[in-house]
């Protein structure tokens, strides 16, 4: 799988074709190019590649895929909401030793579920910080949070609890966090309002964005340890999304105070707030600009999560991904 020095030397490259760019190899070396202008962007050599995520339209061709299995690249094609729509990887579908452990992990077991759950927690406290607020609701949810990690989750060793416990705090964490946009309540995919609406989008390019990170390493991306098995449910990416939400928490938050997100964006359609389609690119872009810095620091948390998992270790080896 993938070592140290593969990060150390090696990158991962986002390249924005939602405009019209093709993608192209010559000599070696994969050419980033404007169609309509006929010129060459930039120049990417394929040793210097740790994988290669395309987020639009583009020809996938033989020679690109020719040339990402010699060098081990892995090739991941998105739309712009980062819904991945293809993905290639030469070693990581073989990794069946990978899935067995998946599949024998005993669902008494859940100590894995407690140390995401505690991630979430820590970012969720470490956000409502960095607010620098005082007033009544945000030191409460403070203090719920520092409770949570202190003196509840060390406790808990049912499974119904955990997600009790994390349901709790993170109602107290939406309160406190959104109160000066008029927060009411959580309600996923319920489209009631534009707030829910706008972090049902932000969570949904995340969810796929922790997707393609994922797949680099052939997990079975249905069988998680905190999300149980559901039919045609991503369990494990739900599970590995949790640590990175705060990142959407925090970009939603900026966004509406800063006037670049607004209610009028929205439509209203058999009482669901629809994002009015000439807003999509808007939002689609703070969304984007927000997730692509962390690409190392998501892969690197994937991929040691891969290896303690791996290797059974000790719940204190698992990474950790502070905001």
């Amino acid at each position: 799988m993938f070592t140290n020095k593969d990060v150390e030397h090696r990158t991962i490259y986002v390249v924005n074709c939602i405009k019209d760019r093709n993608l192209r190899v010559s000599n070696g070396e994969l050419l980033l190019e404007e169609i309509d202008e006929k010129k060459t962007l930039t120049k990417l050599p394929f040793q210097k590649i740790l994988a290669l995520f395309v987020v639009g339209h583009i020809h996938v061709t033989t020679p690109l895929l020719e040339k990402c299995k010699k060098f081990n690249v892995a090739l991941i094609v998105m739309k712009p909401s980062f819904r991945p729509v293809f993905f290639w990887a030469d070693a990581a579908e073989a990794n069946y030793l990978l899935r067995q452990k998946q599949h024998s992990l005993p669902k008494s077991d859940i100590r894995i579920a407690k140390w995401l759950v505690q991630e979430k927690v820590k970012n969720q406290l470490k956000t409502l910080r960095n607010t620098r607020k005082k007033d009544p609701m945000t030191t409460n949810a403070e203090t719920v949070c520092v409770n949570a990690l202190e003196n509840w989750l060390p406790k808990i060793s049912n499974y119904d609890k955990l997600m009790g416990l994390e349901g709790y705090v993170s109602k107290a964490f939406f309160s406190a966090y959104f109160q000066d946009l008029g927060w009411k309540e959580r309600l996923p995919r319920t489209k009631c309002d534009a707030l829910n609406a706008t972090l049902d989008i932000g969570y949904t390019m995340l969810f796929n964005y922790i997707e393609c990170f994922v797949r680099m390493f052939g997990f079975d991306i249905y069988v998680g340890v905190y999300h149980r098995l559901w039919f045609k449910r991503k369990s494990l990416i739900c599970d590995l999304v949790e640590p990175f939400r705060c990142i959407i928490d925090k970009t939603v938050r900026n966004a509406f105070n800063k006037r670049q997100f607004k209610t009028n964006d929205f439509q209203i359609h058999k009482g669901e707030f629809r994002l009015k389609i000439d807003k999509n690119g808007d939002y689609m872009k703070v969304f984007f600009d927000a997730l692509i810095p962390y690409k190392m620091e998501v892969f690197c948390f994937i991929r040691s999560y891969y290896r303690c998992f791996m290797q059974e270790k000790e719940i204190s080896n698992y990474p950790k991904f502070e905001l």
